[in-house]
């Protein structure tokens, strides 16, 4: 086995740590004041952020020091608003450094942000606007006019602070960041502001809503806690790292990989402003020019760079990848393997978790396998009565409550008490997705359990069709569901986007169907294919398989009086 480069691994003992691992959650506790500013005091000088333009030529950096300071700016200009702990208020921001200006401000306070990503619409404000009761809205200049779009609709009486970073002109209602900044002041007492607890709200996120419409998931301040071991065990993180993590600034994956754990561990982070379409080059050369040493992004980008002369550029400062979100294409693995030395780490969490299950980089990586339980994280197989499955047998995957429950976990999806309740059951959290454990204690996922496929009396899980699928060259992004058949009942069904050069033909399908029976069971291949332009998604850019199960469902009954389940 191939392990990351020389370094001296925070997962020295897989079954050590984990025995011995102990949460620590002090009754009070701020991220902003006890982290950051705590490592403005330990690395006065130290780049914390380092933010690259879309170019990829010019990047801006800030220190710990300068974002305590810049933090506390922020927060003064919300407190002479009136602003205060528990008040919601939207961030739609870039991925700039008045981003973490913003996110750390609020904290300090105690005002809860709601991250959003930037492929947000207009209808899509106005919903969480509307949920939360926000009074609040952080923009940058490129999101502002979808805000002034329904700004005076229902559902958005509740905001009152409209406030527009890098503003190309004056705008009537909004205020300027910059102007607010230079007229605050950078002290900021701790003492004069009400404490947060641990149990205090951190910070909401609206799920992807695949299934419908999106949740309120609510973090409390201990959240950033959970992230140590994102950071520390699953990252192999330290202060002498530079870690780079693709993701939207609206995406919970931003807080996973590019701010908790990172500025807990003092590592610093990099971030681009990737406008429009994404370049595998640019990426390639970020890697290089900036000393990346971790590196973290879904498996389409990797697939994308493999394309790329990656041996040309020169990346002896990378030592740890990883990916999560997807599944991982061997292909793929082995070929950044072959150009890089490296292999890729694939990990699982949840918006409403941290990282929950991992491969490390001191233990041996089963191709496919999501790994092994995360330290301080109670991970079994259960059925629907919280009864521990035994080897190979496929169920939820659970989490464990009781006695302790992980800092990490969240708190509720807020205004939802049914469906908070739907997926807390006994010592249990549900996390809504199946998997199986093998003799070695590997976890290997199947699906969501809304999305797993029951055909012919038999049980198929997506993941392992699409991950077949994505293996093919012709193959550029798979979704699989189950649609309806008058004698089977249900059958696979592949809907996919083929890679250029490809055409979508009879052959072509046959061939994929044939790939599938190969590298899978042939009682899993898709009985139909469709070639599509595009998928469904949510604007976290997770597929909206429902969407796809109601279109064949559609389909059918053109033909039919009913469905045939």
């Amino acid at each position: 086995m191939r392990m990351s480069k020389e370094h001296e691994h925070n997962m020295y003992d897989y079954e050590k740590i984990k025995k011995e691992f102990k949460w620590e959650v002090p009754e009070f506790y701020n991220f902003a004041f006890d982290e950051v500013d705590e490592r403005a005091k330990e690395y006065a000088d130290k780049t914390a952020l380092i933010s690259v333009d879309n170019s990829g030529e010019n990047a801006e950096k800030h220190t710990f020091e300068e974002l305590r300071t810049l933090s506390n700016k922020f927060a003064n200009t919300l407190r002479e608003k009136g602003i205060k702990k528990g008040d919601r208020a939207m961030i739609l921001v870039h991925r700039i450094p008045e981003w973490y200006v913003a996110m750390l401000g609020m904290m300090k306070l105690g005002v809860v942000p709601i991250p959003t990503p930037n492929l947000a619409t207009p209808e899509d404000i106005r919903y969480r606007i509307n949920r939360s009761e926000a009074n609040t809205i952080v923009t940058d200049w490129s999101n502002h006019q979808k805000i002034d779009k329904v700004r005076d609709k229902e559902g958005m009486e509740s905001l009152n602070n409209f406030i527009l970073i890098n503003s190309e002109e004056e705008k009537e209602g909004w205020h300027d960041y910059e102007k607010l900044m230079d007229d605050a002041s950078s002290e900021l007492n701790k003492d004069e502001i009400e404490a947060t607890k641990s149990e205090d709200p951190l910070l909401i996120y609206f799920t992807s809503g695949t299934t419908g419409k999106p949740k309120m998931v609510l973090h409390t301040h201990s959240y950033p806690i959970g992230h140590t071991v994102t950071a520390k065990y699953v990252q192999d993180l330290t202060p002498k790292d530079t870690n780079w993590t693709i993701a939207d600034n609206g995406w919970a994956k931003a807080v996973w990989g590019k701010l908790f754990g990172q500025w807990i561990v003092g590592a610093t982070i990099v971030q681009q402003n990737i406008t429009g379409r994404f370049d595998p080059k640019k990426t390639l050369k970020i890697l290089q020019d900036y000393g990346i040493t971790t590196f973290c992004v879904p498996p389409t980008i990797y697939k994308m760079m493999i394309n790329e002369d990656v041996e040309s550029y020169a990346l002896s400062s990378l030592r740890h990848c990883l990916s999560a979100g997807e599944p991982l294409n061997p292909d793929v693995i082995d070929k950044w393997e072959e150009y890089t030395g490296l292999r890729i780490y694939d990990y699982y969490g949840q918006t409403e978790t941290v990282a929950l299950v991992a491969n490390y980089p001191t233990m041996e990586v089963k191709a496919g396998s999501m790994g092994k339980p995360t330290p301080g994280h109670d991970v079994e197989i259960i059925d629907d009565d919280q009864n521990i499955l035994g080897v190979g047998e496929e169920g939820h995957i659970g989490l464990k409550v009781v006695p302790e429950r992980p800092p990490g976990l969240f708190k509720e999806y807020w205004k939802d008490d049914e469906k908070t309740s739907g997926v807390f059951e006994s010592d249990w959290y549900y996390t809504g997705d199946k998997a199986y454990k093998d003799e070695d204690g590997y976890f290997w996922f199947v699906g969501r359990s809304d999305d797993v496929i029951k055909a012919s009396g038999y049980r198929i899980g997506p993941f392992e069709v699409e991950s077949a699928l994505q293996e093919h060259p012709a193959v550029q992004e798979p979704a699989v569901i189950g649609a309806p058949d008058e004698i089977r009942g249900k059958i696979v069904k592949a809907y996919i986007i083929l890679n250029e050069g490809y055409e979508p033909t009879d052959e072509l399908k046959k061939e994929l169907q044939e790939h599938v029976k190969e590298v899978t069971a042939p009682y899993k291949y898709p009985r139909q294919v469709e070639f599509v332009e595009e998928l469904p998604k949510t604007i976290s850019g997770k597929i909206r398989r429902t969407e796809l199960r109601d279109r064949a469902e559609e389909e059918y009954l053109k033909d039919h009086d009913s469905l045939p389940y």
